[in-house]
């Protein structure tokens, strides 16, 4: 991950944010907002990962398309029929409807992948270690064990292709079992594992006495400014939504509330990372200008 001014903010102020976007993002169905969510997730992640974010969009583009072309064959109410599908008809409205649920999918894995990029280990364990020590530990070890097993599977898969088994030239017979190998290794890995972390614990008397907690992050000036901003433009978009500014409606017909000068509280809101990200940036490079 690139140097992100975001992610050096306190965990409450990271967290907090992710909470309000994620929550919206699944809630609102307004095209107008379906479409700021996409547009300021998409730009955060891009400015995140780079290419590999990009790559990642478009493999999500036919997800998009996937559930919005199914959408009609499951759900047929609608009022303007575009044509019949064995026997069912295929309406606008469900078409819609459909597009509406992919942008929410694609809204949700774009800021969750920010997510776990921006909240990492050290700050879950810094913002929930006090007040559910145990599941905070747990949490993190479930989030360790994947990207481990994945490192742990790339490592066996290269070692076998080394001394030529599983290679590309093997047949369906022998990458299955090459695949079975693999898996076998990795549980014996992952439970090996295991029993040296529950050793260690034990040896360093976990569970004997109530745990400390150290983290290095304040809140400072800048967090400070952050959640009041975040405050300002979550509530002003919370009062649009109350208010039916963010209403939609695909079935039977389509009916969607008139776009109000609100939308920009809530655009507002989606962008504050990719600001601090740029104005980092920006700053960084006036700097080393000056060198």
């Amino acid at each position: 991950m690139k140097t992100d001014g975001f992610s050096k903010l306190h965990p409450v102020t990271n967290f907090l944010f992710f909470l309000g976007v994620i929550g919206f993002g699944v809630v609102f169905q307004h095209p107008a907002y379906l479409a700021a969510g996409v547009v300021a997730a998409g730009i955060y992640y891009i400015l995140l990962d780079g290419r590999k974010a990009l790559k990642a969009i478009a493999a999500m583009l036919p997800l998009f398309l996937l559930v919005t072309v199914l959408n009609p064959l499951f759900n047929t109410r609608g009022a303007n029929v575009l044509f019949s599908v064995f026997g069912r008809p295929y309406t606008l409205e469900a078409l819609c409807y459909g597009a509406a649920v992919g942008g929410i999918l694609v809204i949700t894995l774009l800021w969750f992948g920010c997510y776990s990029r921006i909240m990492t280990e050290d700050k879950f364990t810094a913002l929930f270690g006090q007040l559910a020590p145990s599941l905070s530990l747990l949490l993190v070890m479930v989030f360790r064990l994947v990207p481990n097993l994945i490192e742990k599977a790339r490592q066996i898969t290269g070692a076998r292709h080394c001394i030529g088994l599983g290679g590309k030239q093997a047949t369906k017979k022998e990458k299955l079992q090459n695949a079975m190998t693999v898996l076998m290794a990795l549980t014996g890995w992952s439970l090996e594992s295991g029993i040296l972390t529950a050793d260690s614990m034990r040896s360093r008397g976990y569970g004997t006495a109530k745990r400390s907690n150290f983290h290095l992050y304040r809140i400072t000036r800048s967090d400070v400014l952050v959640l009041m901003f975040t405050g300002i433009t979550a509530a002003v978009t919370l009062y649009s939504a109350f208010a039916g500014a963010t209403g939609a409606k695909y079935t039977p017909t389509l009916s969607f509330a008139p776009v109000t000068p609100m939308l920009a509280a809530y655009c507002l809101y989606l962008l504050i990372p990719a600001i601090i990200h740029l104005k980092e940036v920006i700053l960084c490079r006036i700097f080393i200008s000056k060198i």
